[in-house]
């Protein structure tokens, strides 16, 4: 099983952290986000969005702090779809170690693979 490539996106906005992730997205990849935090109300991303994007919004509030439940149920629902790369925006990189560590343990450990954090 490949394993997808998944990063944590840390900025001061929801614009600014769309738009680091719009500059490294690869059109050639099926790529999925997780947004938290509600949009500016513009965005870098075409509109309808491509076949090979995928963008879920999640309400803002600590990923790890309300029990990973949202979290669980928005990422396996994105698991399901297959995506070569994962992209999470975060309100908040406050608890960034304690998020890093949900996403390695079971069963994430064997869907994802972590890469450094992108920093708007």
């Amino acid at each position: 099983m490949t394993r997808i490539a998944a990063t944590l996106v840390i900025g001061p906005s929801a614009a600014a952290r769309e738009a680091a992730i719009a500059g490294v997205v690869d059109e050639h990849q099926r790529t999925a986000l997780i947004l938290e935090g509600l949009p500016d109300g513009t965005s870098p991303f075409p509109s309808p969005l491509p076949s090979w994007l995928t963008i879920v919004r999640i309400a803002p509030g600590c990923i790890c702090c309300s029990g990973n439940l949202t979290m669980q149920v928005t990422l396996n629902r994105i698991l399901r779809q297959h995506p070569e790369r994962l992209f999470i925006g975060l309100v908040n990189s406050m608890h960034l170690p304690q998020i890093r560590q949900f996403l390695q343990q079971e069963p994430y450990d064997k869907w994802l693979s972590l890469t450094s954090e992108l920093t708007a």
